[in-house]
């Protein structure tokens, strides 16, 4: 691959990426039956998660083109989100100026983890068939 299209790969995955944790956000909180009422609430939680997942995953190679499209590293992703969902809910802690909840953060890796799975699995084999 070439800088240009590795630069347009990075940029799909942050988008994807950022889309999914703005998705587990939305389902987060209309699992509580809070979305119609949350309005700048959501920020709460969709910020701090996506400012950890974006510290967290170059870290772990997830923006890497050739770990980024091979099914056999997604276990990167998840190892990512069992790393940022803590930091995340503390940096959401902090925000809100609340505890941290521990089934919070479990149910916050977990959800996210899965949606992550989902994104980078249909990116893998989109990869993958284009080979």
């Amino acid at each position: 691959m070439n800088a240009r299209s590795d630069a347009i790969q990075t940029g799909v995955l942050i988008g994807g990426d950022i889309l999914v944790l703005a998705l587990v956000t939305l389902v987060g909180f209309a699992s509580h039956g809070t979305l119609v009422t949350a309005g700048a609430r959501l920020f709460s939680t969709f910020v701090p998660l996506v400012a950890a997942w974006l510290l967290v995953a170059p870290a772990l190679g997830l923006f890497e083109g050739e770990r980024a499209g091979d099914w056999r590293q997604l276990w990167r992703v998840v190892w990512a989100m069992i790393i940022a969902a803590p930091l995340a809910a503390f940096l959401r802690g902090i925000w809100l100026n609340s505890a941290i909840i521990p089934v919070f953060v479990l149910v916050l890796a977990g959800v996210s983890a899965l949606g992550m799975l989902a994104w980078r699995g249909i990116w893998a084999l989109v990869l993958y068939r284009k080979r």
